[in-house]
């Protein structure tokens, strides 16, 4: 950073996580019986005196007479503090070392407390201007020092003023106190950090709102420790995904906004115009158009295990990468089965509604016992062999049918076709993938191959099963009852009507696509998919995509990464490695991968090199995408 600009930080809430105070507040209040009464007015005068609707002055006099601290208090607040450095501020502390001489901490909080804590980032302590406590001889604090200019209303520009600062001055903090030093001439531009608390009053006043350090550092071309501002990457998580992920994409740093339900094609085909990374379910289909219109889109999220509703030749021709959760409610679903598995023959369905209408119908016909009965699972995956070992240990003998050869888990048996399977079994379940192909996969002419009186499960997709010939099936009696999660047609939300000709059919249970609707499936799904993504984004690795090719890389140290997304032709890897040659650059280590449609190269490299070596890689004929990671 040249000499000619200095940054001028508050430590409250911009330097810190919190208000000191209020912290400080916990620690001297933890036995006052009335210590959650005096936390909040502490808390409600800090806001006051941020927002400038309170003179600082007695907002410092109110507080301070309710904490009633002490010396050793402040040595217990220390290490509170030292434990709530904002995010952005750890991770730029190589920049904050290195800038040490032209970055001056202000303050209207108290020295005693903050040199210990930004000394830690090698600011200096002459560089720290804040306000000092007075203490009694017993160490409690009794007083400030009230000749500090810090202790007084417009203490911050009176002490930028007095310093003298040449060259251009940057102010980063998020109260009024802080926008004073520019409003006053003090300062070319005003930074409301917003990383831990945004308040409108002072937000409105800010030549830039800054979501974090990276923020300010990225626009004033000083970022050295990480390639782009994470709060710059726009993420649209859609379909109740659970707040864990929500949390974790926050936590990340990244600009989250969240809608309850699915949007239609033209829906999310304007929404996705600005958005970086999206998270959805299985109600959202992401189609070539909208695709057309994903102009920032660097990954998408399915959370879920199925993608059929992504175009994924689309996202790989764009260079988007694709992730999702092919174990995480696998549990979740088997237990479904086989809990419909047992209602559907024991007519449970039935003999409940009934009691609700008011019917005693005390009777053992058409009810069986699943031991020793035959379960037929269509598509033997991560959830058809599960179901297939958890059947067996309740008994029932296991047979199964893939279109790709899978290993036979316990005493299972492989059928040679779906033909065979269907005229073998006493109970169906459906665990296929959906995929077009799979489209009435069970239609009228194979339900009549069924046995009379057999069971059909479907935990898959709602396509695979011919709802109308399922219906005939079930008034004929050819099969003797149903359990369908997943329908052709589902509502976009739970404010939609659902419709379907199996309302009202005998023995069929049907329930609201909840195969994997447990708190546990959803969590894992929640900590799972978010995981990859950002795994992605910040280091290349792409183990676990469904479309790229996948690469799991080492962690990057003292180098430059360079990720080239290309189609899959001939020369491409010699092309980015003669450009390296030509501007003299030394290769750490090199990754490349294929699949049918495009290359993946991973090239890391010394730290010093020419700027325009980004713009020759980026117009290397074949590339798809092209990012730099440090």
């Amino acid at each position: 950073m040249p000499s000619s600009k200095k940054f001028i930080i508050d430590f409250d809430s911009t330097f810190t996580q919190v208000e000191a105070l209020d912290v400080l507040g916990e620690i001297s209040l933890k036995d006052d019986p009335e210590k959650s009464e005096k936390l909040q007015a502490i808390k409600h005068i800090t806001d006051l005196g941020m927002d400038g609707s309170l003179n600082f002055r007695e907002s410092l006099e109110r507080r301070l007479a309710i904490l009633q601290a002490s010396k050793p208090q402040i040595e217990e607040l220390i290490t509170a503090l030292k434990q709530k450095v904002s995010k952005s501020f750890q991770r730029n502390k190589e920049f904050l070392e290195e800038n040490a001489e032209d970055i001056i901490i202000i303050s209207n909080g108290f020295r005693d407390f903050i040199v210990p804590i930004v000394s830690d980032y090698g600011i200096r302590p002459e560089n720290v201007f804040a306000n000092e406590f007075i203490y009694d001889e017993s160490g409690k604090i009794k007083d400030f020092d009230r000749e500090n200019i810090l202790s007084k209303n417009g203490g911050k520009p009176e002490t930028i003023k007095r310093l003298n600062l040449g060259g251009d001055v940057y102010v980063i903090g998020d109260g009024y106190t802080d926008y004073e030093i520019k409003a006053f001439g003090m300062a070319n531009k005003f930074y409301a950090f917003t990383e831990n608390v945004a308040r409108p009053k002072v937000t409105s006043k800010a030549d830039h709102v800054a979501p974090s350090l990276d923020e300010i550092l990225y626009i004033n071309k000083m970022n050295k420790k990480f390639s782009y501002p994470k709060s710059r990457i726009n993420v649209l998580l859609l379909e109740n995904v659970h707040p864990i992920g929500v949390e974790l994409m926050k936590h990340e740093g990244y600009n989250v906004e969240v809608i309850s339900s699915a949007l239609n094609e033209d829906e999310l085909a304007e929404k996705i115009k600005n958005v970086s990374i999206l998270g959805i379910r299985s109600k959202t289909n992401v189609t070539k158009k909208v695709l057309e219109n994903a102009n920032r889109l660097i990954s998408i999220g399915a959370f879920c295990i199925g993608t059929n509703q992504i175009d994924l030749e689309t996202c790989t021709e764009k260079g988007i990468a694709v992730f999702n959760a092919p174990f995480s409610n696998t549990r979740s679903v088997v237990e479904m089965a086989i809990a419909e598995i047992i209602f559907l023959m024991r007519n449970f369905q039935d003999k409940s509604l009934g009691m609700h209408q008011g019917k005693w119908d005390k009777s053992a016909s058409g009810s069986f016992e699943i031991r020793g009965k035959k379960l037929g699972i269509v598509g033997y995956g991560n959830i058809g062999a599960q179901l297939s070992v958890l059947a067996e240990n309740m008994g029932m003998d296991v047979y199964y049918y893939d279109v790709i050869e899978k290993l036979a888990l316990g005493n299972a048996t492989k059928l040679d076709s779906l033909e065979e399977l269907l005229r073998t079994c006493d109970v169906v379940s459906l665990h296929v993938d959906g995929r077009k192909d799979n489209k009435n996969l069970i239609d009228a002419e194979k339900m009549a191959l069924m046995k009379k009186g057999s069971y059909l499960v479907n935990l898959s997709r709602g396509h695979i099963v011919d709802i109308k010939a399922l219906k005939d099936a079930l008034e004929s009696g050819q099969i003797a009852g149903t359990a369908v999660d997943v329908f052709p047609h589902e509502p976009k939300n739970n404010d939609e009507p659902f419709v379907s000709e199996l309302i009202g059919m005998r023995n069929t249970i049907l329930t609201p696509h909840i195969g994997g609707s447990t708190l546990e499936a959803q969590q894992n799904i929640a900590r799972f998919v978010p995981g990859k993504i950002m795994e992605y984004i910040n280091t290349g690795n792409t183990y676990n995509s469904v479309n790229f090719p996948n690469i799991q890389l080492p962690f990057l140290r003292d180098a430059h990464r360079l990720i080239h997304v290309h189609h899959n032709e001939p020369g491409v890897l010699a092309k980015i490695n003669q450009c390296l040659a030509n501007y003299n650059i030394n290769i750490v280590g090199q990754y490349l991968k294929t699949n049918e449609k495009i290359g993946y190269v991973i090239t890391d490299i010394d730290k010093a090199y020419s700027p325009e070596v980004i713009d020759v890689m980026k117009a290397i004929p074949g590339t798809i995408r092209f990012r730099v990671l440090y």
